[in-house]
């Protein structure tokens, strides 16, 4: 065994006490990355300017300040539905609030604190559509969904064989299709879908068919085995919804599109 020379070994040393974030009693050093869906108004949105908007924003916002992080060393990063659990597993960042619903598949890769928001699929069509009113009606149709989501999956899986289904990158995507007239109607979850129909560019152009295909309860994904954050993140959300916190982001977020959300969920994580 090769004993390393001092001086190498007062900068390993050094390293690990940068790495572990020894500042006193300061609070946490460096950034905090989250990552965060940067095209769901309501949910998860990049606003002109940088700045970031949405209920995750705010949830995420709230669990750093419970983890002892300043709002100034919070990291959004952008991710998609088919690359949440690679940040996670390669550290990109430290957790996940992106409309991300716990299932079973999901973690076998990663562990969820929550869930802090149950949803529900439903499918958004443009306003004059009259022949679309139950999920059968896509038979014979275009559904557009993101790539890897579960949503269009299971409406094809399930309900409508025969639809046609088109993937993009992401709901905007979609959305600019169902308004071209390329797709019949877009699906995923009903809080995501009246983001999009409450936006002031979209007024008058698209409805919810307000169906209920789906339970969405909406997880914050962390690296597997992270049982310690997992524990942090779950006593932070219970104190979000006791303090008023959580139900003051659902009607700041959701509520100018007259969405009427379930009440917070009970967490059924990390028990």
């Amino acid at each position: 065994m090769k004993v390393p020379k001092a001086g190498a070994l007062v900068a390993v040393v050094g390293l690990a006490l940068t790495a572990s974030g020894c500042g006193g009693d300061s609070g946490p050093q460096g950034n905090l990355a989250i990552g965060i869906k940067f095209d769901q108004p309501g949910v998860g949105l990049r606003e002109q300017g940088g700045t970031f908007s949405g209920f995750d924003v705010d949830v995420s916002t709230y669990i750093a300040k419970e983890l002892g992080y300043k709002p100034e060393q919070i990291e959004f990063k952008k991710v998609d539905s088919s690359d949440r659990e690679l940040l996670l597993q390669y550290n990109e960042v430290k957790f996940v609030a992106a409309s991300y619903s716990i299932n079973e598949k999901r973690k076998e890769k990663v562990d969820f604190a929550g869930p802090y928001f149950l949803a529900h699929q439903d499918l958004l069509v443009r306003a004059d559509e009259t022949s679309i009113t139950k999920a059968e009606d896509l038979n014979n149709k275009k559904l557009c969904s993101v790539t890897g989501s579960t949503s269009a999956q299971n409406v094809k899986d399930k309900l409508a064989p025969k639809a046609s289904l088109l993937e993009l990158d992401g709901y905007s995507e979609c959305v600019v299709a169902l308004q071209d007239g390329l797709v019949d109607a877009l699906t995923t979850d009903n809080s995501i879908l009246a983001g999009y129909a409450a936006q002031k560019a979209n007024t008058g152009k698209f409805k919810l068919v307000g169906l209920s295909m789906s339970n969405e309860n909406y997880g914050i994904g962390v690296k597997k085995g992270d049982k310690d954050l997992q524990t942090k993140i779950n006593a932070a959300l219970k104190k979000m919804v006791q303090d008023g916190s959580w139900e003051a982001a659902v009607k700041k977020n959701f509520g100018p599109a007259n969405y009427r959300n379930e009440p917070a969920p009970q967490i059924t994580t990390g028990s």
